[in-house]
């Protein structure tokens, strides 16, 4: 058995359907089913009985330790965290509680597990912490992508508290022994993203004849992932990585936003053409760049494929063209998520961003 927490969200849902659709191999999801978590992920599983959710909050310490003593599974992957940075910024205690707390929380219930192991078991055993690039901080144009040696340097309050829960894994190696993996991945994108990142997003308002909201001069750069090469990749770390090991799973596909937006516009514009006859391209808007938005971010993935022959099976074109078909096959999905709190959100988040002056740019894209 192997133990998933955040196996409700974007990443880890994938990662839950991978592995029952892969492996015969019972889960135990964890997920408090915070906004981004969401049970419909998981509807195709959900008369599988090797698959058992368990509604739960990482940082509860004692109930943790009871699921591990209960369910006694072989490995944890630990996805859950608050991950937007924008909700980071206009609130960063949540990031601290879960991402720092709930990882410390999480540590120290698998470290007294894991103590009373038997020699095999303890010795078969797997903490995985996935992890963000963004810990790394921000690359300049010319500057090489970063590699697992890279100094960390994070720029807003969520990649700081994914570094600190980063340091704490590492420590938990280095001082108790705890079979643990760190993997630092580039953007993901695919099914079941919840519309608040920069792709499903589009996709959505794109739909909705709304306004296509650019930051800044749409020219920060970010690596692509497809997040079922990420799953790929995170069940080859699991399986064949060394422990106390750190490895980062990257794309090989970097994209200036603004050239990402113009690719699902054209995207969408050849599979459902909007009703006015008008390219998706009109509905782009340029507003005001987020505070300390990185500039670009790059992975260096050349450790995990030399040490475990892993590589991205998808490009960005096969990736985002899978993406744009699923969003447009499953807009149940997407009408589903797009709740009250959904909707607040995006006021809270954009409401208050003017309009870049810099109209030369939006009449030409």
């Amino acid at each position: 058995m192997i133990l998933v927490t955040g196996g409700a969200g974007f990443i880890g849902s994938n990662f839950v359907l991978a592995s029952l659709a892969q492996m015969d191999e019972q889960i135990l999801n964890v997920d408090k089913l915070t906004y981004a978590g969401n049970l419909n992920n998981l509807t195709s599983i959900a008369q599988d009985t090797r698959h058992i959710f368990v509604h739960a909050d990482i940082c509860d310490n004692e109930w943790m330790l009871s699921l591990l003593l209960q369910y006694k599974p072989r490995a944890i992957v630990h996805f859950a965290a608050e991950s937007h940075v924008d909700r980071s910024i206009h609130g960063p205690a949540e990031f601290v509680r879960t991402n720092i707390n709930g990882t410390f929380s999480l540590l120290e219930a698998a470290r007294s597990y894991w103590s009373d192991l038997n020699a095999g078991d303890k010795a078969h055993f797997r903490f995985l912490h996935v992890s963000t690039d963004e810990v790394y901080g921000s690359l300049g144009s010319n500057d090489a992508p970063f590699s697992e040696t890279t100094a960390y340097a994070p720029n807003s309050p969520y990649s700081a508290s994914k570094a600190a829960s980063d340091h704490l894994v590492r420590s938990y190696f280095h001082t108790y022994g705890l079979p643990t993996l760190t993997t630092n991945c580039s953007n993901n994108y695919g099914p079941y993203h919840f519309p608040e990142k920069l792709i499903p997003l589009i996709i959505a308002n794109a739909l909705a004849g709304k306004a296509l909201p650019i930051y800044g001069d749409g020219q920060q750069i970010r690596d692509w992932l497809y997040v079922g090469d990420h799953c790929a990749a995170i069940h080859r770390v699991l399986t064949d990585g060394r422990p106390g090991e750190t490895y980062n799973i990257g794309g090989w596909n970097e994209k200036a936003n603004l050239d990402v937006v113009h690719t699902l516009c054209d995207i969408l514009d050849e599979l459902k053409p909007a009703l006015t006859g008008a390219s998706y391209r009109k509905q782009i808007t340029y507003v005001t760049d987020r505070p300390g938005h990185d500039r670009r971010y790059a992975i260096d993935a050349r450790k995990i494929e030399r040490e475990l022959g892993w590589k991205p099976a998808e490009t960005f074109d096969t990736g985002i063209r899978k993406t744009v078909r699923w969003y447009l096959d499953n807009q149940a999905w997407v009408d589903d998520v797009q709740s009250g709190e959904y909707t607040k959100w995006l006021e809270k988040n954009y409401s208050q961003r003017e309009k870049s002056v810099d109209v030369k740019l939006q009449e030409s894209a």
